[in-house]
């Protein structure tokens, strides 16, 4: 465990970040190279100068790292130093690269077909619909599913991932020592079995605002292509699409409503041709070259196991007997509110079981 003290040390350095410390361990040879080269060495070497020739030298530093071995040896962490062969060999990719990750789970991280899904916090029903027609589109495909744990988009794609069998694994803006949010913490227990939980920071770290653009670039450079399903004119969605387009990844964005305030950002990145515009999982498999392997069409199996909801079954069933209706008779048919009708009209439509006809009419497929 003593290159990983002096890896873990590295990353703790004041001032040394991602690009610096993988250009110091390049000239020195490794981590613990850095430590015990002279400082009059050390300063000569491009952007270290005296500060960083002291920090070096700084015994609090490792006296810290070895708390931190002492961390990941007691709770079983995996960690990934940028120049292990286990590491994501797409991160190996990215300049900004994280120095040292620290992981929990099962999954692994090089998976041959990896996607990452963000989006707004506020996630509305057709943003959450939207998440599920694509991830259960992709299932076929076994994609690793990745997101960053969060409230709204992340948090609906993780959770859809596992109960379509899928591995999922969240990118934390914090250490592994907790979940924020803590309402995720039965999901991210579960993600421990069934795909994993990935951090750069050290245990102690709390989810600070300035930690989360420092996960958002490790779900881009994870991932083959990065799907951008709901999001407001600024936030941290759009900073992941921008960061995987430097990044030169694959980036798609689902279309909203015009006007709608969490489809700005989607439809602004659609707009500027910062990504390209989806509507089904069929439109990544085609512009990502996956060829899909399932015999049954998506929709003819969606009708044949699909699970309604009660409300749902009511409109189907009014749908069934009418043949074609609109919205405002299957409220009344049925007793429901337009919202909920709505929605689960939208619901059917994505599971390929009904469509809608000019004048807002619904049918059966």
């Amino acid at each position: 465990m003593e290159m990983l003290l002096y890896q873990i040390a590295l990353t703790m350095i004041p001032g040394v970040g991602d690009i610096l410390g993988k250009k110091l361990v390049n000239l020195c040879g490794s981590a613990e190279a850095v430590f015990r080269e002279p400082r009059a060495h050390l300063k000569k070497m491009p952007r270290v100068g005296e500060f960083l020739a002291s920090a070096v030298g700084n015994r609090e530093i490792l006296a810290r790292a070895e708390k931190e071995v002492a961390f990941v040896e007691k709770y079983g962490i995996r960690t990934f130093f940028f120049q292990d062969k286990e590491y994501p060999y797409r991160l190996k990719q990215c300049v900004d690269g994280p120095v040292l990750m620290f992981y929990k789970g099962t999954a692994g991280l090089n998976a041959a077909r990896v996607v990452s899904i963000v989006g707004t916090r506020s996630a509305t029903e057709y943003g959450r619909c939207m998440t599920r027609k694509i991830i259960e589109g992709l299932a076929g495909q076994q994609v690793l599913v990745v997101s960053g744990l969060a409230y709204g988009i992340d948090g609906n794609a993780h959770r859809i991932a596992l109960d379509c069998g899928l591995n999922t694994v969240g990118v934390l803006g914090h250490s592994l020592d907790r979940i924020y949010p803590s309402a995720h913490a039965g999901m991210a227990a579960k993600m421990l079995t069934q795909g994993g939980l990935l951090s750069e920071f050290i245990s102690g770290t709390k989810p600070d605002r300035e930690n989360f653009p420092r996960r958002n670039r490790i779900i881009a450079g994870l991932s083959d292509a990065v799907i951008v399903v709901e999001a407001a004119q600024k936030g941290g969605a759009l900073i992941t699409a921008d960061i995987a387009n430097t990044y030169n990844r694959d980036v798609f964005a689902v279309p909203g409503r015009i006007g709608d305030p969490f489809s700005e950002g989607t439809n602004y990145l659609v707009r500027t041709n910062r990504a390209a515009l989806i509507q089904k999982p069929e439109d990544i498999e085609y512009l990502m070259g996956w060829k899909s392997d399932r015999s049954i069409p998506p929709a003819i199996q969606r009708k044949i196991f699909l699970e309604m909801t009660e409300e749902e079954e009511r409109i189907m069933a009014i749908v069934t007997e009418k043949g074609q209706i609109g919205i405002d008779d299957i409220c009344i048919s049925t007793g429901l509110a337009m919202g909920k009708v709505s929605a689960s009209l939208l619901n059917l439509e994505f599971e390929g079981v009904v469509k809608c006809l000019p004048g807002k009419l619904y049918t059966l497929l």
